[in-house]
């Protein structure tokens, strides 16, 4: 049986994702447990491919564990330079520099 994702979890995702600070990013596992669902990362993804129809939220902060920028979304690069977080050479965020301390 599925579950409906509603309003509610939605925007507890959503604003998790609008205390990450500028300059910093956080990880979808990260954005899961600041809400206490440890084992939801890819829902926290798959929310906030829709975040757009709820508002304007800074979802270009959220990478993966790697490091790694949603695929598809070449502006989420751009949009963490203007930032100031720089990416290494493989296109990645480095972590241990720019992960919000949460």
């Amino acid at each position: 049986m599925k579950h409906v994702l509603d309003e509610d979890l939605v925007y507890e995702i959503l604003s998790a994702v609008e205390e990450i600070p500028e300059g910093r990013v956080a990880t979808y596992g990260q954005i899961a447990r600041l809400i206490g669902r440890d084992k939801n990362s890819r829902l926290v993804g798959k929310v906030l491919s829709m975040a757009e129809y709820y508002g304007q939220y800074p979802c270009h902060r959220v990478v993966n564990h790697a490091g790694r920028l949603a695929p598809g979304w070449r502006e989420q690069a751009e949009l963490l330079r203007e930032e100031g977080v720089e990416l290494k050479e493989n296109g990645c965020v480095d972590l241990k520099k720019y992960q919000w301390d949460c």
